[in-house]
């Protein structure tokens, strides 16, 4: 493992042990040249994912570009860090597990609203402007007033 802050391409783990919901393993490492110390994490890989967004262009999947729309639908607000990692390790388990390599991307924003929904709903609502794209006041409305019929889920917006 290269250090990420020398650039010397031999670096030593110190310490491994299993993340908590055991999906990883979190190794701290030390560079032996300029004795910066580092963690890593090791993740299982069922298949490489390809995202189909709507315009038809495919890239590859960033685990971390769903961690960051969490992350920012989750500012300020009582969730901690450790609640997003296992939503964002669900998320990235059921896409491998789907048993396809292309992704189509309204299959992932539909993945992370479910989760949403049951991790914070005001994470929910906030993720759902975005990926929804919601242009007036009106949008949010309808879309809070479909949140608060009994039994309805989100509904056309």
């Amino acid at each position: 493992m290269r250090c990420p802050y020398c650039g010397h391409l031999d670096t030593q783990v110190k310490d491994s042990r299993p993340t908590d919901d055991n999906s990883a393993i979190r190794r701290r490492r030390s560079c032996p040249a300029c004795g910066a110390r580092f963690t890593t994490f090791e993740r299982i890989q069922l298949r490489e994912l390809t995202v189909v967004k709507k315009n038809g262009q495919r890239t590859p999947f960033d685990r971390d570009k769903i961690a960051r729309s969490i992350i920012t639908a989750c500012r300020k607000r009582p969730v901690d860090e450790e609640r997003i990692e296992r939503v964002v390790n669900s998320v990235q388990r059921r896409l491998e597990s789907m048993g396809e390599s292309d992704i189509p991307s309204h299959a992932i924003g539909e993945m992370v609203m479910e989760a949403l929904q049951g991790l914070d709903k005001v994470a929910y609502v906030r993720f759902a402007s975005v990926y929804k794209n919601f242009r007036e006041v009106r949008d949010f409305e309808n879309f809070v007033e479909s949140l608060a019929e009994p039994g309805s889920q989100d509904q056309n917006v």
